[in-house]
């Protein structure tokens, strides 16, 4: 008999992604990237609503990605983890900042500042991005390819994350990091944030009829029930004053609250976040 070609076997990168936001706990957002097949988690605070959107959306979870040791970020990865044992799902790379890999449990790729992640089985490569100050260690992935920004704490849409464990010179290197992206990057933070972010921001920053404008838009959103992230760099460095801390509408602000004295963008930066930490 003679013996007949194997079929090729369907190839495991898939041409397109998409990424859904899986809502957690009271506020947070889990994104899920997949390409219709296979998918990567980012922040899994929690197994639950990751394991029943991957069922719904008939998902099999290859990767597991970290941006820092918070609980809501990573409460979930030994869940997961367990079912990878279980064989439900392949062998699943758990990537984290390896700066915090003795506070993360789980974590079998630990990776840092320029180190590029490639998931065999989606199309998608990451750029790891160091950006300390909401805890030292944390990180941010990018893909610049798409155009995709996953920055867990450090960067909100309208705000950015408290300064837990850095200081304010790290946190302003950081969101400098983060802001130098393209202006179409679009930014997915950890949490459902915006609005109270941005009323924050109409208060620093009065007049700045661009943060009048996204204020009515995102307000929209969330009267409709949607979430207002993803953000992009560019709407950022128009409205979020944590990356306009040097503009002098926002110097003025400061200095007329009492609340700078002595003027530096990390300084400004610094009175910003300790107004925004008591700001009703």
């Amino acid at each position: 008999m003679t013996e007949q070609p194997a079929t090729p076997a369907k190839p495991d990168r898939e041409t397109s992604l998409d990424v859904l936001a899986v809502p957690a706990f009271n506020d947070n957002y889990l994104w899920l990237i997949h390409n219709g097949r296979y998918a990567a988690v980012v922040d899994p605070g929690d197994a639950g609503p990751v394991l029943a959107a991957l069922k719904e959306n008939g998902l099999t979870l290859a990767a597991i990605l970290l941006t820092h040791h918070h609980a809501d970020h990573v409460g979930g990865v030994a869940e997961l983890a367990e079912r990878a044992r279980s064989a439900e799902f392949p062998a699943i790379a758990v990537y984290g900042p390896a700066r915090e890999r003795a506070k993360i449990a789980g974590i079998t790729q630990p990776v840092a500042e320029g180190d590029r992640v490639s998931l065999p089985r989606l199309p998608l490569d990451l750029t790891v991005i160091e950006v300390p100050g909401h805890t030292l260690g944390h990180i941010a992935y990018h893909a610049a390819g798409e155009g995709l920004l996953f920055c867990g704490d450090t960067l909100f849409a309208g705000g950015c994350g408290r300064l837990f464990e850095g200081t304010p010179a790290q946190m302003v290197d950081s969101l400098a990091k983060l802001a130098s992206l393209p202006g179409d990057t679009k930014v997915y933070c950890a949490h459902e944030y915006t609005m109270s972010n941005l009323k924050f921001a109409a208060a620093v920053e009065p007049d700045n009829g661009e943060l009048a404008a996204r204020m009515t838009e995102e307000q929209a959103k969330r009267d409709r029930g949607q979430p207002t992230v993803p953000s992009t760099i560019g709407l950022e460095r128009k409205t979020n004053p944590f990356l306009r801390a040097a503009q002098p509408t926002i110097v003025k602000s400061l200095q007329d609250a009492g609340r700078l004295q002595t003027f530096g963008e990390v300084e400004s930066f610094a009175a910003l976040r300790e107004w925004k930490n008591t700001y009703k």
